[in-house]
């Protein structure tokens, strides 16, 4: 498969790299570097476009890639809002093409190996943290209007994953102020996960870590050490074995299988991504309230 980055910013670098080491897929040009998006979408022989850019343009470049008849990779989040989502994956479904959203944290080690370990376990509660200092390698980040700021854009990795874990809650409840946030998701059965994090003042260093509690075990990971160690009662600590596939290079070969076998992206699917938009936005909206539970409807 023949794919072309469009954004050679921080993460169209990093894109980049994880192309090149993938040997089924070509990269076929670099948009902001060496051609124009114009010129990319109308090359029939690049199949893909692994779209890195600033927020606000993903629905447009989308689009505009899926009418070309390109299979889209985008980055996350999927857009700034969820009608947009719904218009680039009814665009999708038009031109029959495999649209899918890089929500690494589905293909990253640490992070798929929890489905795995949760497998006959009753979860209790889990929580979710991510931190940085403010990112200073794009301007158009610290515009809310752009990138949807600090919470949005950095956070949403965590919403995705606890949707995919555990579906929609029934209340969230929210406290924090400016690109910070605490979180709270309520579920039916009793259980609760948290997601809090975002960005700090320059030189705070960057953390994402998980604890997940069962009624048996507890699963613990720290970014700083790599580890995720699982804890039960009377047995001593296990560090669990991981792949040591990466999460970038795993992302970008599925969505290449997908678009290879026309079938769509299982794994990560894009109305999944919408609901991470949408929740995400709503536990912004939610903090408003200081800690108020708040009923939660995905539209």
């Amino acid at each position: 498969m023949r794919i072309a980055v469009v954004g050679f910013g921080f993460m169209g670098k990093t894109h980049v790299k994880a192309i090149e080491r993938l040997p089924e897929v070509e990269l076929a040009g670099i948009v902001g570097r060496d051609q124009s998006l114009e010129q990319m979408l109308a090359d029939p022989s690049i199949d893909a476009v692994d779209l890195c850019l600033p927020t606000d343009l993903h629905e447009s470049a989308a689009i505009a890639a899926l009418r070309a008849g390109k299979h889209v990779l985008v980055e996350k989040p999927m857009a700034l809002d969820g009608a947009a989502c719904d218009r680039m994956i009814e665009e999708a479904h038009r031109q029959n093409r495999v649209l899918m959203v890089a929500q690494v944290l589905r293909f990253m080690p640490p992070y798929t190996t929890l489905a795995w370990e949760m497998q006959g376990e009753t979860v209790r509660t889990a929580s979710f943290r991510r931190r940085c200092g403010k990112p200073a390698w794009a301007e158009w980040l610290g515009d809310p209007k752009r990138s949807g700021g600090g919470v949005f854009d950095l956070l949403i990795h965590d919403v995705d994953m606890a949707l995919q874990l555990f579906g929609q809650p029934e209340t969230i409840s929210a406290t924090g102020f400016k690109d910070s946030i605490s979180a709270r998701y309520f579920y039916r059965d009793g259980m609760t996960v948290e997601i809090s994090g975002g960005w700090f003042p320059d030189g705070f260093p960057f953390a994402m870590e998980y604890t997940l509690q069962t009624d048996r075990i507890t699963l613990d990971y720290h970014s700083d050490s790599g580890k995720v160690m699982r804890y039960a009662t009377g047995l001593p600590p296990e560090e669990i074995t991981l792949a040591t596939a990466g999460g970038y290079e795993s992302e970008i070969a599925y969505f290449a299988e997908c678009v290879r076998t026309g079938q769509p992206p299982a794994r990560c699917r894009p109305e999944e991504s919408a609901g991470a938009v949408r929740l995400t936005l709503g536990m912004i909206a939610a903090r408003a309230r200081n800690g108020e539970k708040v009923a939660w409807k995905s539209e």
